[in-house]
């Protein structure tokens, strides 16, 4: 039987390989991804061990301000610094389940609107409440949002 590594795990083994690679774009990103998972894991009364699905939200999340960056530091003019960023979001992305396209996601909010029975841009709330837990990290919040307003209309 072949043990399956968690993700926190895999993270850690690629750092040490792209250490000793002296990847040096690899390594820092890896070191931010698993500092922020470490903060994580010490907030709160307790500390505790994250999950796989926590800690694939904290990539999801350290991916989100990557794209931020870029989009903040290409509109100021400073490629170098959005190029960086891009970099580094890769690095992030290879972790992360891949993203939904848009005629799945919008598919999953139909069916998600038939199940709650939402009618109305008011019901928007029920709607995300079927859904989030059927998207983990396949897509952004922000593009879900959109879709469901979309389709409640």
């Amino acid at each position: 039987m072949v043990a399956v590594m968690s993700v926190k795990e895999q993270l850690r083994t690629d750092l040490t390989t792209a250490m000793k690679a002296r990847d040096e774009l690899t390594s820092s990103t890896l070191r931010m991804v698993l500092t922020a998972i470490t903060n994580e894991e010490v907030a709160g009364k307790q500390a505790r061990e994250l999950s796989d699905d926590e800690v694939l939200k904290v990539l999801a999340r350290e991916g989100k301000k990557r794209r931020e960056s870029i989009e903040a530091y290409t509109s100021a003019g400073r490629e170098e610094l959005a190029e960086r960023e891009r970099a580094e979001a890769a690095v992030i992305d290879k972790y992360l389940p891949a993203q939904m396209d848009d005629a799945e996601l919008a598919g999953l909010v139909t069916a998600a609107i038939a199940e709650s029975g939402a009618d109305g841009p008011k019901a928007m709330g029920q709607v995300m409440k079927v859904l989030t837990p059927r998207i983990a990290g396949r897509a952004d919040g922000s593009r879900v949002a959109a879709e469901v307003r979309r389709q409640l209309g």
